[in-house]
């Protein structure tokens, strides 16, 4: 027989296999999940979630889909939590401190309190890529949150009110239009798909049953 686990999800019990993750766990209970996870087709970081251990008082955050259940694991998911994001048009922005200044000056009420690392589900250092962005130092920024997937735990433990998500991802697409290298071989295969040259591979590819298609997604070769 499976190894049970007993988890509660919003304060009700369940027995599930040990080996599930949360998210699966879920599933088993009989959990619909309706909020569009990435993996359930919709977008990736839609199923943060918190959670603590019978017996502990440590609060944790976690995704729902990369955490495996644990025995007196007490569950809930976060309802969304909408960041404050800026409208800009990027083509307008110049790379530097004074972009942040102006977008996000909220950035500036940082106390230190590091309470957006230690909930990040990522485990980003998210301190250190705000202060980044607050002396300018855009591509490091970028760098430091490039794993992030935007669900916004880090902004509901904030004292600050900071966006963290929307100030990395700011200065990620001004790096990758100011700072970065061109990337030659995109521009040419932008180009190409212009083109039509890939029109008819994509035919084919649409007509092939969806078996066929997953096999040579699961055998491609993958440039390194």
């Amino acid at each position: 027989m499976e190894e049970m686990v007993n988890v509660y999800f919003y304060g009700k019990k369940y027995s599930v296999p040990a080996e599930l993750t949360i998210q699966t766990a879920m599933e088993y209970a009989g959990y619909t999940l309706k909020r569009g996870c990435g993996c359930r087709h919709g977008f990736c970081g839609a199923c943060t979630t918190i959670y603590r251990i019978k017996g502990k008082n440590e609060l944790k955050t976690c995704l729902a889909c990369q955490t495996k259940v644990e025995e007196g694991m007490y569950i809930t998911q976060i309802p969304y939590f909408p960041t404050d994001k800026r409208t800009y048009e990027v083509n307008d922005l110049q790379p530097g401190q004074k972009v942040m200044m102006e977008l996000y000056p909220e950035i500036y009420s940082c106390i230190g309190c590091n309470a957006c690392t230690k909930a990040c589900t990522q485990s980003l250092s998210v301190m250190q890529y705000i202060a980044y962005a607050q002396r300018g130092d855009l591509q490091k920024c970028a760098e430091e949150s490039f794993d992030c997937i935007m669900c916004g735990c880090c902004s509901v433990r904030c004292p600050a009110g900071i966006s963290h998500p929307m100030v990395g991802i700011l200065a990620r697409r001004l790096t990758g239009k100011y700072i970065a290298p061109e990337a030659k071989h995109l521009t040419k295969r932008v180009e190409e798909i212009n083109e039509g040259k890939f029109d008819e591979a994509m035919a084919d590819m649409m007509n092939k049953p969806i078996d066929e298609v997953k096999e040579l997604y699961n055998t491609r070769e993958i440039e390194k």
